[in-house]
Order: structure tokens, then sequence, then C-alpha cells
């Protein structure tokens, strides 16, 4: 199984995450179908898609696209209750630890990430994270699959975002030679990586296997420095991640990473580093 990054869906089932706000979606569109005497398959015909996907949708196994709730609404004369209700589909769209981590994120002035396994969650391609996701075992349906590779893309948003937070990668050299999903597909990836590596506000390290002294070898580390002034970290395990906020636990995991970034090669060095391994691969 793939190492999650903070971020990957570990729960058992779409039903407890949808929880009360999806099975409310699924109702509200069933009673508005069945009011305006319409069958599944008049439905989809309607808005545009198959009699499957209606039922999967009233039955909460599928998360309604924007346009599906819009075109539904004008359907079924709804008067804007079905499009109202796309803001919290929206939400309910991405795993709930994905959600919890963003909230953090978004008030994060500072975030910096050990990666010792695979890239980190907001340096990965579409592909790459595709790929990734694929590898999990036991395997993901194609929805949950979907929803994993939609809920990572969207945390990038952190990369963009105005203000910019400070952002910190050390990638263990491992991460960027092992070919998930493909030569093409690692090609494409370090291509990425040096794109980001030149923003400004973008430090990227890469850790040398050939390093001896590497006060990383506990494993990923992640550290998020809120707005507010205090610092939590990610722990993860196999199957479990957890928010560290105790001060004496964080504090360790950032003299750790300190460490990490002191023995890794410099973001010039780095970025020298990741264009040879282009050139080989």
């Amino acid at each position: 199984m793939a190492e999650n990054d903070g971020d990957e869906w570990n729960g058992p089932d779409l039903e407890d995450d949808c929880g009360a706000v999806m099975r409310a979606v699924s109702r509200q569109i069933k009673l508005w179908r069945e009011a305006a005497g319409m069958t599944q398959t008049e439905l989809g015909k309607a808005i545009g898609y198959g009699e499957d996907m209606v039922s999967a949708v009233e039955r909460c196994r599928r998360l309604p696209s924007p346009e599906f709730l819009d075109n539904a609404d004008e359907a079924l004369g709804a008067g804007g209750r079905l499009s109202a209700m796309k803001e919290d589909v929206r939400e309910a769209r991405y795993p709930k630890k994905v959600r919890d981590l963003a909230k953090l994120e978004a008030k994060a002035v500072e975030r910096g990430a050990y990666g010792d396994h695979n890239i980190d969650g907001l340096l990965q391609t579409e592909e790459y994270a595709r790929a990734l996701f694929a590898q999990r075992r036991p395997v993901y349906t194609e929805e949950e699959l979907e929803r994993q590779v939609t809920a990572r893309l969207s945390r990038q948003e952190m990369l963009h975002r105005s203000p910019a937070p400070m952002l910190t990668f050390v990638q263990e050299e491992v991460t960027l030679r092992r070919p998930i999903g493909g030569r093409m597909v690692l090609r494409r990836q370090l291509e990425h990586l040096l794109h980001v590596g030149k923003l400004r506000h973008v430090s990227l390290q890469v850790m040398p296997t050939e390093v001896e002294e590497h006060s990383g070898m506990g494993g990923r580390i992640e550290l998020l420095k809120l707005d507010s002034g205090e610092t939590v970290a990610q722990g993860e395990a196999q199957l479990f991640s957890r928010l560290l906020s105790d001060p004496r636990q964080v504090q360790v995991l950032e003299m750790r990473y300190g460490n990490i970034r002191s023995q890794a090669l410099t973001p010039r060095e780095s970025l020298a580093f990741i264009e040879k391994l282009l050139g080989e691969t």
C-alpha cells in the first residue's frame, strides 16, 4: 500500500463520509423527481446523464457534480433548491480528513515536509498521484480512486495562494528515482518538480542516499506553522494518521526536520541533482 502523504482516505465506506448532508441531497433529488412524475431514465435524458448515474446519486452511491445539480434543478423545476446544495456537495466530495487538513493548511504561513517513500502530495502531478493510488491494496474502486486523486489535487491550491506561505520540502533520493506509473510519468513528475522548485516561496531539497548522517530515519514529517503562531504536525503509520499538537512532540519533529534540512543538498544543488536525474530517465 502506498504511503498516504497525510491526505489519503482510509475510511471504510463512502456513506460515513457523505453523512447526513449527502443523504439529504440524494433524498431531495429523488423527491423532486417523483413530484415531477419522472422516471430515472426520463430525468437522465433531460439532464444528459444515464439512468445508472441518476440511480447511483439517489442511492448516495455517487456524488452529483455541480452540473448534475444545476440541470436537475432546471428539469425538475426546483427553483434553485437543488442548485443551492452545490457547496455542501463540494465539501462532501473530499474525504473528511482532507477537509480537516485543508482547513489547517489554509491557516498556515509555513509548511515543511520530509518525504521518504514517494513525492509529497503538494508536488505530485495528476498522473503520478493516480498511479500511486492505483497501487493501494486492497484496491480502490474507480469511484474511490477518482475521489482520492481529486482530493489530493485540491490541496495543491496552497502552492498558488496569496499571500504565499513559505513551503519547504526535503525529498529522499529514492522518491525521485522510483518510476511510479512508468518512465514517462516519472519524467513529467521530475519536470514538474523543477518548475515548482523555482517558485520564490518554495524551497526544494534532496536527501542523497549516500548521506551517512540522517535524522529522518523515523519516517515522514509534516509541520504546519499557523497564523496564530502555533505549530502542529501530521503523524502517520501504515493505516492511520493523526494530528499532533502537543508542543513537546512537535518540538521533537521540528528539531529533526531542521537537522534533515541541514544534512540534505542545498536548494540550488537539489535542482541541479533533479535535472541530472531527468537527463538519465
